[in-house]
């Protein structure tokens, strides 16, 4: 009934639909965490870090010599990597993650996938790290960082699913709330004008040709009702650095929470391709 409604709003109010969908790219809602990935939290050093006019919030959790950088996904936030960290602290690694631009324990407000992008690039220049791990739209922010700042050379990065085109994520997001092939034509319009980019050209498969990562591992479930897997294989067959581990039950979240393919991830930081 909501999409209904909404479908019917685009015909007859299409800039406010617009505006509303917009909002749904730009505004990131922020979910609870559960109690033990607040705990995870708790036990980081924490640094308020200036960028853009937000104020970030960065954790690190010292554990060996091997530096790691974690790159949550859209409405994600550092703690839901709180099974991941724990096993890289087990396997002596010193770990890095944050909360993006008004995502998290971050300040709020209106922010896009370039702010985001520029902060990966940024954090991974400050912490110095050659190893990274995303999850979901991270992926998106994590390569294209990459992309555009081609100095940078990364040994391992895992992406525990990944997105492509961002031109399917305003696909996802029209579908999503019902809005018709007009609003989204102006909502495509209005991102263009904003950010100045051609969207077509957003593309993980695009970015991955030409970034400076020695070995990637992409895992990503068949059955993920969120990121189809289709887009998945379209970024490895386009990536020579990439091996790509398609795996079932445990859908877009809980891929963060398995163990067996938490043990995939270290194996695959500290061996090669596990």
């Amino acid at each position: 009934m909501k999409k209904l409604l909404v479908g019917l709003a685009s015909w007859l109010f299409p800039s406010k639909v617009t505006a509303f969908a917009y909002g749904q790219l730009t505004n990131p809602q922020v979910r609870k965490l559960r109690e033990n990935e607040l705990h995870v939290l708790d036990k980081a050093q924490k640094e308020r870090f200036p960028f853009k006019g937000f104020d970030i919030q960065l954790y690190t959790w010292t554990g060996g010599e091997k530096g790691i950088l974690l790159i949550h996904g859209w409405e994600g936030q550092a703690g839901n990597f709180s099974d991941v960290i724990a096993m890289l602290l087990e396997n002596g690694y010193t770990v890095h993650a944050f909360d993006g631009p008004s995502h998290g324990f971050s300040s709020k407000g209106n922010t896009s996938l370039f702010e985001f992008a520029e902060l990966v690039g940024v954090l991974i220049k400050k912490y110095q790290v050659k190893a990274l791990v995303s999850h979901s739209f991270g992926g998106v922010a994590t390569t294209y960082a990459l992309y555009v700042n081609p100095e940078i050379h990364i040994e391992k990065y895992v992406l525990l699913t990944t997105p492509d085109k961002f031109s399917e994520r305003i696909d996802d997001v029209a579908e999503m709330v019902g809005i018709t092939d007009k609003v989204k034509n102006r909502l495509i319009n209005r991102l263009v004008s904003e950010t100045g980019m051609d969207l077509k050209i957003l593309n993980v498969s695009k970015f991955v040709k030409t970034i400076r990562v020695a070995k990637a591992l992409i895992i990503h479930d068949k059955n993920d009702t969120v990121i189809p897997i289709a887009r998945a294989r379209n970024v490895h067959q386009n990536w020579t650095a990439s091996e790509l581990k398609e795996i079932e039950g445990t859908g877009h979240f809980r891929i963060l929470r398995t163990i067996w393919v938490l043990e995939e991830v270290v194996a695959f930081l500290d061996g090669g391709k596990s």
